[in-house]
């Protein structure tokens, strides 16, 4: 099986890690992302992670019941650290290196982000995990994806949902009318607020022309097929006119 691209980012929400608990880490599910992670990393595909800290703490939702809005993000940073070194304990007992890299410093559990350090680890064949967004509270996670994914030069973005096949026309959950996009653009994901990500995120890529996959996680090899197209999977935002189901 051939890959199509040779450096990827994929973002994984907290949540992809409780699997069927309330709330923290499920070690199975990290185990089987893990094991997903390494069938791509045996392609030869250089593989970097942002990983984000919402089964522990949402410092927006913190921040809507009163609490001051930099601090509640500074501690869902630190969520996604927690997540980080999970992840990595995933990989690492499946037999793949890892490196964990934050934003915001911890030197007793991970290396500090630098770009190129990054690009070398992933040069070397680890696999490179993101912690911390971006390090600055009022930025979420799908926008340290955006930034770390051309920062890395990667190919593609890959958008790991739970739940979610791809986008929709319409909230498929609320409209039986809602058609699935095989493909969008950048630009008329933003104007039809189509919820692939976070807006400031999305018109980023949009500027850097940089491709966005959008599919669901939760079968087993969703990972491979989206890296190497033996299966189609989701909805691609590129800068292409749009491509209903």
């Amino acid at each position: 099986m051939t890959a199509k691209y040779s450096r990827v980012l994929l973002k994984l929400s907290g949540e992809a890690l409780m699997g069927e608990t309330p709330f923290g880490i499920d070690p199975g599910v990290a185990t089987s992302i893990a094991q997903q992670i390494k069938q791509v990393h045996a392609l030869d595909v250089q593989v970097a992670v942002v990983i984000g800290g919402g089964n522990i703490w949402r410092g927006l939702s913190a921040s809507s019941k009163g609490m001051d809005r930099a601090t509640a993000d500074y501690m869902g940073m630190v969520a996604t650290v927690l997540n980080a070194m999970a992840l990595q304990d995933a990989l690492e007992k499946a037999g793949v290196q890892t490196r964990v890299m934050t934003a915001i410093q911890m030197h007793e559990v991970a290396e500090p982000y630098i770009r190129r350090r990054a690009i070398r680890h992933m040069e070397k064949g680890r696999v490179v995990i993101l912690a911390a967004g971006t390090g600055n509270p009022y930025f979420t996670t799908d926008t340290a994806a955006a930034l770390r994914a051309l920062e890395l030069q990667v190919d593609i973005l890959l958008m790991a949902k739970n739940r979610v096949d791809g986008i929709y026309s319409e909230d498929p959950r609320f409209s039986s009318d809602a058609r699935r996009y095989v493909q969008v653009s950048h630009q008329e994901a933003i104007e039809r607020d189509l919820k692939v990500m976070d807006a400031a995120a999305l018109a980023l890529l949009r500027e850097n022309n940089l491709p966005i996959l959008v599919f669901n996680m939760s079968a087993y090899g969703a990972i491979e097929n989206a890296v190497t197209g033996a299966a189609p999977v989701g909805t691609m935002v590129t800068s292409g006119a749009a491509v209903l189901e």
